[in-house]
């Protein structure tokens, strides 16, 4: 089965010829070989790329041992190119498995006949800094797991797919499982035997265990507001464990790096600045957060926000959270200020729009609370409400637009 990932083919196209690396980063297992060995492949020969011009190496392959020497690396690719001067397009996997990768690709750069793109995995490659390595010559191009349009793709009930994809996430290989019992242990395998691998090994962890409970922390608190010094207190109090809060905060750092998970920071809205005192985080993928959690905890509210945050994301936002302060007034006359949530604050270039994530919105009640924060930006930016229920999109007097989920999942123009 193969699935299109034509937002990163787009990408890929809009960066060939562009005179720097191309550089696939993202999750283990996301599907970077396949991007780039099977539908990148595709494209360019589509477009009349004769083979002989496409230099495309599998570095993990037995065969290509000798070649992880950079030297024998360069003189292979030297020899491959043709001498009628047109463009010869490098695709090179597993690169960290050469020697001084970076240099040879700083090398690869310097021959104006060849066009570079690379992916990478383990704890040499894993880092989300890895594009610094190239000084400013490298076009990093990040991809997430499936999308639930590209899960849906693979056919299916919408309503199932919906549940699995919630349930078990969009790595690629989970379509390849029919029982609920192997993608289980597909991911449960996954996340102990190479994701929490890859961050003790490139970070020299000793404290493995308390890596591990710092990991369960987050997912049992997906979209939480949360800090250093708040998940320290969480460690002693309810784990009984101390760790420090530098120590939470370098390891978030690494979680990161290995793009296990996402940071939103807090955005004071009116006072238009960040607000450092907590942020929030998202897994990569829900399945793998699950697996962490042994499924347990399956709140559809939460798993929801978290895809809503990812699709986002896939779709070239930045993401932030939104603080809007408000004054309320008790019964006693007396004033107060009333800090209200905005989910999603997200931007791409000068557009902004206003995102609230509510499960189930029955009343009215329900749903004037939801926009009352929307309401109190005081400005002219779009606002919407995305729904758990499959509602007919709607726009009030107000102009606030509420959509279904499924509908703003599948219509990649939904907002």
């Amino acid at each position: 089965m193969i699935i299109k990932r034509d937002r990163y083919i787009k990408q890929l196209i809009a960066a060939m010829g562009n005179g720097m690396v191309k550089i696939v980063t993202g999750i283990r297992r996301s599907g970077k070989s396949f991007l780039l060995m099977t539908l990148f492949h595709q494209y360019l020969t589509d477009q009349g790329i004769h083979e002989n011009h496409i230099i495309e190496i599998s570095l993990d392959n037995r065969k290509n041992k000798r070649l992880r020497n950079p030297d024998a690396l360069l003189e292979y690719i030297d020899s491959r190119v043709q001498p009628d001067g047109e463009m010869h397009y490098v695709i090179l996997d597993e690169v960290q498995l050469v020697d001084d990768f970076v240099e040879v690709l700083l090398s690869l750069m310097q021959d104006k006949r060849l066009d570079v793109y690379v992916s990478g995995s383990n704890s040499k490659f894993l880092s989300k800094d890895i594009v610094t390595e190239f000084r400013g010559r490298g076009d990093e191009i990040r991809l997430y797991p499936l999308s639930f349009s590209e899960y849906y793709a693979a056919g299916g009930d919408k309503h199932d797919a919906w549940k699995d994809y919630y349930t078990y996430g969009g790595l690629p290989q989970i379509l390849q499982f029919e029982s609920e019992e192997k993608k289980s242990k597909y991911l449960a395998d996954l996340y102990e035997l190479t994701y929490l691998k890859d961050i003790v090994e490139r970070n020299h962890l000793r404290n493995v265990d308390g890596l591990r409970t710092l990991i369960r922390v987050l997912a049992s608190n997906i979209g939480a507001p949360t800090n250093p010094k708040r998940i320290s207190d969480t460690f002693q109090t309810v784990e009984n464990v101390a760790m420090k809060a530098g120590t939470i905060r370098d390891y978030l750092s690494y979680l990161q790096d290995a793009f296990l998970i996402e940071e939103a920071l807090r955005y004071d809205v009116k006072g238009r600045k960040y607000i450092g005192t907590e942020t929030k985080y998202y897994f990569a993928d829900v399945g793998v957060r699950a697996a962490i959690l042994n499924l347990r905890q399956q709140e559809e509210t939460h798993i929801m926000e978290n895809i809503i945050y990812n699709e986002l994301r896939m779709r070239g936002y930045s993401v932030d959270v939104g603080i809007v302060e408000t004054w309320t007034t008790s019964a006693g006359n007396k004033t107060a200020r009333l800090p209200l949530e905005i989910d999603f604050v997200i931007n791409k270039g000068p557009e902004r729009i206003y995102i609230q994530s509510v499960y189930r919105m029955p009343t009215g009640e329900k749903e004037a609370q939801e926009k009352r924060s929307l309401l109190n930006t005081n400005d002219n930016f779009r606002k919407i409400i995305i729904v758990g229920d499959d509602i007919k999109r709607k726009t009030d007097e107000q102009g606030i637009v509420t959509i279904g989920l499924l509908d703003f999942l599948l219509n990649p123009d939904s907002i």
